[in-house]
């Protein structure tokens, strides 16, 4: 008698690129292409991009996610191959990740809410530098940031926008937050702060009609914001699959190092 396979049902998702449009159909072809809502798993075929969409689409599905690498950035993709992938699946390393919630309320009062993987980040509209206050659970701990903006990254994002501009990277089991100012210019010493990440994260905008502020979670972007409240969504889990001896975890310690 057959084992069944802990993964028999794969639903594709692929990028529109050429590459990735080409691995959906041989992939297609050999293992099936399921309903997304009746499958296993989801294999996404692309790049990082594709792989933050597809865990954005998934968010509370509570379905594995496993990344083929078809396009350009694939940190947080395994390599492409079309041999034995139930294989791959059955033998992949999970790791699982809380998203951000960002509540943001923009200069009319409305109230905009979104989820983020890799990072939420407030930056400045104009040419004039962005006046920020910030509050850690509710507790002031910066009566004034003067900078292009601020960001608070999750360990999964720390290697993203957060390390361009100088934050730490976290490893991917760790109870942090990364808080990093965007090119400030006062406090000019402060390189941010890292913060557990049971921390409720308050940035006011000051001076909003003057100095005007965006705030972004990941991709979902609201302009002329006044108040940002950030903080670990814990009631969503997401499950990443990698390649045995390629972890997320392996990854972001490998990253520490140059590689």
């Amino acid at each position: 008698m057959t084992t069944p396979k802990r993964y028999e049902r794969i639903a594709f998702v692929a990028s529109p690129s050429g590459e990735a449009q080409a691995a959906l159909t041989q992939l297609s072809a050999l293992y099936g292409n399921a309903d997304p809502d009746l499958a296993d798993v989801v294999v996404a075929l692309g790049g990082d991009g594709l792989m933050l969409q597809t865990l954005h689409d998934h968010m509370r599905s509570g379905k594995p996610i496993y990344g083929m690498h078809r396009g350009t950035v694939g940190f947080l993709m395994n390599e492409f191959s079309t041999i034995d992938l139930h294989g791959r699946l059955e033998a992949a390393q999970e790791s699982v990740i809380h998203p951000l919630l960002m509540r943001a309320t923009d200069a009319g009062g409305v109230v905009h809410i979104h989820h983020a993987i890799n990072e939420v980040y407030l930056f400045r509209q104009t040419a004039q530098t962005a006046r920020l206050r910030i509050l850690i659970d509710e507790r002031e701990r910066m009566p004034e940031l003067i900078a292009d903006g601020v960001l608070v990254a999750t360990p999964a994002g720390s290697t993203a926008y957060n390390l361009s501009v100088q934050g730490p990277i976290l490893p991917i089991n760790a109870a942090l937050l990364a808080l990093t100012p965007i090119s400030a210019f006062r406090p000019r010493r402060w390189r941010g702060a890292l913060l557990p990440n049971t921390a409720y994260v308050i940035i006011e905008v000051l001076e909003g009609d003057k100095r005007p502020v965006a705030a972004v979670a990941d991709h979902d972007e609201v302009r002329d914001v006044r108040r940002v409240e950030v903080l670990s969504d814990k009631t969503i889990s997401m499950r990443m699959l990698f390649d045995a001896g390629h972890s997320l975890e392996e990854r972001i310690l490998s990253e520490q190092f140059g590689y």
